[in-house]
């Protein structure tokens, strides 16, 4: 039986990021949902190409990816951020509510999330964030198979094993053990289509950039109410670099409120 731990909010962790290497994660992903902590944490492939060390999620977007922008705004449903609080996992900053989930959280899993707009705002960046082969298989093989659907499925998996396996076995990281910590904050949002049965949102990720400038990517995630919780769809192709794009404004976007200091 799955236990139920308690509800924590921790404070944001400020602390530099190198190098963007997921959409996603995160998607960041999770969440462009994820980044790297440290550019020493890439393993370097044949002709010195760098390779993210979160797996595929962690591919520049393509052009075809930066479209990202409805062509009519959708409305925007009632999402009430009052009382959101904010967990860390390995790094990543998350938003967490206690009337809207996740409210449970086991062994790097979280799952349970309302049938409401901010439960499927928190379901896509919480689950998207997790989908990814930085934090290893005990995480990112459950969260894609009992909480990620469609028809990418198997694609994300596949590539999130053969990312993590090339990756661990360049850093020297113990079997099943996380590629190290990623250092990101869930920044903001955007709808772009809302119904108690499906949704879809645009995910703002930030971290520093160079000379002390913000570097923000902007994730694309749809989720449908399956099963009596929300589920991802799996981006296309299994390819997080799909459904992201970089982003140079806030401009039409809701933000997060920002942690306690």
């Amino acid at each position: 039986m799955a236990m139920r731990q308690p509800f924590r909010i921790q404070h944001r962790r400020r602390i530099g990021v190198a190098l963007i290497v997921a959409i996603v994660l995160a998607a960041g992903g999770g969440l462009g949902l994820a980044w790297a902590g440290q550019a020493s944490r890439q393993a370097s492939a044949p002709g010195g190409r760098m390779v993210p060390a979160g797996g595929n999620p962690g591919i520049i977007p393509s052009a075809g990816a930066a479209s990202l922008r409805p062509a009519t705004p959708a409305p925007a449903p009632s999402a009430d951020l009052v009382g959101l609080g904010w967990a860390s996992f390995y790094g990543v900053d998350l938003p967490v509510s206690r009337a809207a989930g996740p409210w449970h959280v086991h062994r790097g899993l979280a799952w349970g999330f309302a049938d409401t707009p901010l439960g499927a705002l928190l379901a896509a960046v919480n689950i998207g964030v997790r989908a990814n082969a930085q934090w290893g298989p005990g995480i990112f093989a459950p969260t894609i198979r009992a909480q990620v659907t469609g028809p990418g499925v198997p694609a994300l998996l596949a590539s999130c094993q053969a990312s993590y396996q090339q990756a661990s076995q360049a850093m020297s990281v113990p079997a099943g053990q996380p590629l190290g910590r990623a250092y990101v904050t869930e920044e903001a949002f955007r709808w772009v289509a809302y119904t108690p049965a499906d949704a879809t949102v645009d995910i703002v990720s930030a971290g520093p950039g160079i000379q002390g400038t913000t570097a923000r990517a902007v994730t694309r995630i749809e989720v449908v109410w399956a099963g009596g919780d929300w589920r991802v769809i799996a981006p296309p192709g299994g390819d997080w670099g799909n459904s992201a794009a970089p982003l140079a404004s806030l401009d039409g976007y809701t933000s997060f409120p920002a942690p306690p200091a």
